[in-house]
């Protein structure tokens, strides 16, 4: 039963946070891949990562409804942040440990988040869209010039990720890389499973709904959007120095527009608002990009835009839309019967 009574909100938001048996067997599915697909170890891993950039996303753009395009740029930054940090901390405790390269990532990213943030406040979704991407052109910019820190259009080289916990350590099979990528991102996704389902995640679809509103019952508006960008940009932090530790190089292809049309487009795949949708997304694009990649790679591009357009004009809020009508269609017919 939901408890859906208005005086008992603490026990509402306590039934948000339970996870359902769907959850868990989304979460059992991802794990068993590992022996399903042992020679997709690496292609996995990656869908795990770009699965949690898109989440990200769906922080900014499902929840509080900031149209962003820049989150590549942080993406980016936290790829290259874990990568000095791989580099130059390579032999020397603790600095070569790998979770403190993430946390090092997300905290450059976050940085940058916050601080880009108030730019981005200013104006309406259109001034909001150039401001994220001239943002995400500067820091490419800034990335393929910086040749004496980070290796200009070559690439960050030497790039070699210690041990995780001075125990597993990072093999070609991509082993330890999938379930270092699987436990980071599920963390990632618990933490923010707990923000959307929270008071404040509640504020942020006020917001989103009505900002006018929002601001006249005397919720901070400016101070919550700030917030959720800054921890949207942590996260896409993190999932960049995800891709630098298990594939062991960085390069600017990692800070260029392309990855975050590649973001949005996921989530679009899968759905935004529902967090799941980033990493359903992710999965139908990857291995959509992968399959047909092998058949037509020079036509893969087309195929992507017409399924895009499909799920526009028939499918209403992607995948995981598509599957909540048909479950709402079903319940009907058996009530009805």
């Amino acid at each position: 039963m939901i408890p859906d009574s208005p005086n008992k909100p603490a026990g509402w938001l306590l039934w948000r946070t339970r996870w359902r048996w769907y959850e868990l067997a989304f979460w059992a599915a991802a794990a068993s891949s590992f022996f399903i697909f042992p020679s997709k170890l690496m292609l996995i891993s990656e869908i795990f990562i770009l699965g949690l950039l898109a989440v990200s996303i769906d922080l900014t753009l499902g929840f509080a409804g900031l149209v962003t395009l820049g989150q590549g740029a942080f993406f980016g930054v936290g790829a290259y942040a874990a990568g000095l940090m791989a580099k130059y901390g390579a032999g020397t405790a603790p600095f070569s440990d790998p979770l403190l390269g993430l946390l090092v990532a997300g905290s450059v990213a976050g940085a940058l988040g916050f601080v880009t943030s108030f730019l981005v406040l200013r104006g309406s979704d259109l001034t909001r869209l150039m401001v994220t991407l001239g943002v995400a052109l500067i820091v490419e910019e800034i990335v393929t010039q910086a040749k004496d820190i980070t290796g200009g259009s070559d690439g960050l080289q030497g790039v070699m990720s210690s041990p995780v916990l001075g125990v597993w350590s990072f093999d070609l099979y991509g082993r330890t890389a999938f379930w270092y990528a699987l436990i980071v991102t599920f963390v990632c996704f618990w933490f923010c499973r707990r923000l959307v389902n929270s008071s404040f995640g509640l504020s942020l679809l006020a917001i989103k709904g009505n900002p006018l509103r929002a601001r006249t019952i005397g919720m901070p508006v400016n101070t919550r959007l700030v917030a959720i960008y800054t921890i949207a940009a942590t996260i896409s932090g993190i999932s960049g120095g995800l891709l630098t530790q298990t594939t062991q190089f960085a390069s600017p292809d990692m800070v260029a527009f392309h990855r975050s049309a590649d973001a949005l487009l996921i989530l679009v795949f899968g759905g935004s608002g529902f967090l799941y949708g980033g990493l359903i997304g992710a999965v139908v694009f990857r291995v959509m990009q992968d399959f047909i990649g092998n058949i037509t790679p020079q036509y893969w591009l087309f195929w992507v835009g017409l399924v895009l357009v499909l799920l526009v004009l028939f499918v209403r809020g992607g995948i995981i839309g598509m599957l909540m009508a048909l479950r709402e269609r079903f319940s009907r017919k058996g009530e009805g019967s």
